[in-house]
């Protein structure tokens, strides 16, 4: 074990950087048609998991495990209404955990899904100003669908739907009118308070974008050609996969300017990626100003900072969009963590890490107690020897009414079982073999010459994150 991990500092500050919807499409993970400077620069300095993964995809499931440190069908949160309080009211979060041994913990943005923020999580939660939409045509056409409504007591899934305009939109405004420009200015001005507090603090930063809408400045549009962007290879479902494995993607159809049924024309597709790249790139410049204020501020030589994104995204792939399935595009996410000492600067681990897995790694980074209810290993030792044998398998789930897909993406294979959630019975199998197809476009479990590979992967499966032990 590198002693400078933990004799660094005695009690290092944490820059918690969460990216709604970003998929591992960045430049530092061998994308050179997306700009992000700013978390590439990270990249180079920290160390690069090319193969982590959350625990369900979608974004209040998969932020509820990584802060509660417990896997889906532990908190029993599945989908975008239940609070953990309600299904596990003891438990201590990532942020108490730091509170409870001297941090000050401040959050912003998205951490925690929309309305299900947790407030025993954080000593304060500045609100933040900065819109959504910028057009007055847009905010026009949202102000005459809630003419006469009182809009701020209704649910949260009732006011999306009616404030929901375009699903792209560019316009010529400064960064901060739209929303991440304002969390960038408001995480600058938390990082100059803490500055002058003798206490160590855990910083968290939520960006919205690149979740829909894809709405940035134009300047961030500009930044790509549109003659120059690529549509999807696989725009098709998997040969043979089970439809339950599959999507209609209702999430994108809610936007004004998208087909309640069937397929997007290609210009539609363009557009979307377009607009998601733009995103992408606009969050990247307001992670650098973040960082650059940390550094600015002589803060970065003792601060953890970890960057993730809550889940994949498809654009196209598998004739789909948004995520809520169990495929690679969507549970693979991009993980980046720069620590106080650390000898990995501007590696890569190919270790299969997951969400449950950051909980545990940053008490052990900032030398707290790891509580007893965790679910995930602690990936510090890799801060140091980001090639040493890890974990076999990582874990997914995602479900569908009284079926769980239970997924486990191993060193060569992704392997899901779909399980009815009270018999245990399987209804379906999908079995991906990484080495010959990479993209998932054939789900091979139904072939004879795979079922020794099927029968050996479902007992493994069986045996679930438990029996996933980090070697010695």
């Amino acid at each position: 074990m590198d002693q400078r991990l933990s004799t660094a500092a005695e009690k290092p500050n944490v820059l918690f950087i969460a990216v709604d919807d970003l998929r591992p499409e960045l430049g530092c993970y061998g994308a050179s048609h997306i700009q992000s400077p700013h978390i590439d620069q990270l990249a180079a300095s920290g160390l690069l998991f090319n193969r982590a993964y959350c625990q369900q995809a979608v974004c209040s499931p998969s932020r509820t495990s990584l802060m509660t440190g417990l896997r889906p069908d532990s908190t029993k949160v599945y989908d975008l209404d239940t609070h953990f309080r309600k299904t596990v009211p003891d438990v201590v979060t990532l942020t108490q955990q730091f509170m409870k041994h001297g941090y000050k913990s401040i959050g912003m943005g998205k951490i925690y899904h929309g309305s299900l923020n947790d407030k025993a999580s954080w000593d304060a939660y500045p609100t933040v100003n900065g819109r959504g939409y910028q057009l007055p045509e847009t905010l026009a056409g949202i102000r005459e669908r809630t003419k006469g409504l009182d809009v701020k007591k209704m649910n949260w899934r009732q006011r999306s739907k009616l404030t929901r305009g375009p699903a792209t939109e560019m316009a010529d405004v400064p960064d901060e009118q739209y929303r991440d420009g304002a969390i960038a200015e408001q995480a600058i001005k938390s990082l100059r308070e803490l500055k002058q507090s003798q206490q160590p603090f855990f910083l968290a930063v939520g960006f919205l974008k690149p979740h829909l809408p894809f709405v940035a400045p134009q300047k961030y549009w500009d930044l790509y050609d549109r003659q120059q962007i690529k549509l999807a290879e696989n725009r098709f479902t998997p040969k043979n996969a089970p439809k339950i494995a599959l999507t209609n993607w209702g999430e994108l159809r809610n936007y004004s300017d998208m087909p309640a049924k069937g397929d997007l024309t290609d210009e539609q597709q363009l557009q979307l990626r377009h607009g998601y790249y733009a995103c992408v790139s606009f969050t990247d410049a307001n992670i650098g100003k973040v960082l650059d204020e940390l550094q600015r501020l002589e803060l970065d030589e003792n601060t953890i900072v970890i960057l993730w994104g809550d889940h994949g995204w498809k654009l196209g792939e598998h004739d789909g969009w948004c995520k809520h399935t169990n495929f690679e595009n969507d549970t693979r996410v991009p993980l980046i963590i720069r620590a106080p000492g650390m000898q990995a600067q501007g590696k890569t681990s190919e270790a299969l890490v997951e969400f449950v897995d950051i909980y545990p790694t940053l008490c052990d980074l900032a030398g707290l107690p790891l509580p007893a209810h965790l679910e995930g290993t602690s990936f510090k030792p890799l801060l140091s020897n980001p090639q040493r044998p890890w974990k076999p398998a990582a874990f997914s789930q995602y479900p569908r009414g009284r079926v769980m897909g239970y997924s486990m993406k191993t060193d060569r294979y992704r392997y899901t079982e779909w399980q009815d959630r009270k018999s245990g019975k399987v209804v379906d199998r999908e079995l991906y073999d990484h080495r010959q197809d990479g993209a998932e476009n054939e789900n091979i479990a139904g072939q004879p010459d795979q079922k020794q590979v099927v029968q050996q992967l479902s007992a493994q499966l069986k045996k679930n994150w438990k029996g996933a032990v980090v070697p010695d």
